[in-house]
């Protein structure tokens, strides 16, 4: 959540291709939609944190240096998966992130329910974008 930054309008990819981070645009027609989004998931959060999860997965030199870190709201993920899980590396119950293919999936109903004809995936967005930058 920390990586929204609405007063710069910007948006940080962490550990994007390279493991690079990246900074990307965040217009204003998001804002509100984005807004009323984190706050579900605010609400998912704070009651997560009542039942004794809540807690995101970071990496352990940051686990080391802040370790209530992990429970803090700024920390949480944007995009939150709708159900806990077992955390493999920890064995603790964390809710992660959702993964890459309920992105995917999600492109994939909007072109049918557009009726596009073309193939088109997550990453002819990010190709159209880029294109359109230019």
């Amino acid at each position: 959540v920390k990586d929204v930054d609405f007063g710069n309008q910007a948006l940080v990819v962490r550990s994007g291709k390279g493991d690079k981070d990246r900074v990307t645009l965040l217009p204003d027609f998001l804002h509100a939609p984005l807004k009323q989004h984190l706050e579900k998931v605010k609400n998912f959060h704070e009651s997560d944190l009542s039942k004794g999860h809540g807690a995101v997965f970071l990496p352990e030199a940051l686990e080391r240096k802040y370790p209530k870190a992990n429970r803090e709201w700024a920390w949480q993920y944007v995009f939150p998966s709708a159900n806990l899980s077992v955390d493999p590396r920890s064995a603790v119950v964390r809710r992660h992130h959702i993964g890459q293919q309920v992105f995917q999936r999600a492109m994939r109903d909007a072109v049918k329910k557009a009726n596009i004809a073309k193939a088109a995936s997550v990453h002819t967005l990010r190709h159209s974008f880029a294109t359109h930058l230019l």
